[in-house]
């Protein structure tokens, strides 16, 4: 057999080859990142819950939801281990080693655009856009219900 046709198995051998090593280490990064919990670690679960860690076992972990809210996870179900500034921003909303307030980006716009006048709309031109109640309806819509004609009643009459 000459080279060119075992060109593509090689290849192919060696594509495969860099897929496992790269699962391997991704795979070697999550275990070591999931070994160095410990009490008081804020984490996030592989299903978006976000804990404190209170008990670390060799394949459970007990975390702390809440008050009162104790809850036993397997240790592969945490997908990351945060840092505390970040468990804080997260969850308690608290921002942390801020350089100062100027350099913050607004959530909005609304503070971007400083001008005199407002482009609100006043309380009396708004437009109500929730449901009605049945009280709530005008009698002109009332009255344009038809009673429902039965079969005795016919067009020719």
């Amino acid at each position: 057999m000459s080279l060119v046709t075992l060109l593509p198995f090689i290849v192919l051998i060696g594509a495969m080859f860099l897929m496992t090593r790269s699962a391997k280490k991704k795979q070697q990064q999550a275990a070591d990142m999931r070994n160095q919990m410990q009490p008081g670690s804020g984490v996030r679960t592989i299903g978006g819950m976000y804990a404190t860690v209170k008990e670390v076992n060799e394949d459970t972990v007990l975390l702390d939801a809440g008050p009162g809210v104790d809850l036993l996870f397997a240790k592969n179900s945490i997908g990351a281990v945060l840092t505390d500034d970040e468990y804080n921003r997260i969850v308690h909303g608290i921002e942390h080693d801020l350089k100062s307030d100027a350099d913050l980006v607004p959530d909005d716009a609304s503070s971007l655009t400083e001008s005199e006048a407002t482009d609100a709309v006043p309380a009396d031109d708004r437009i109500d856009l929730g449901k009605k109640d049945a009280d709530d309806e005008p009698a002109a819509a009332k009255t344009d219900e038809r009673p429902k004609k039965s079969e005795d009643d016919s067009e020719a009459k």
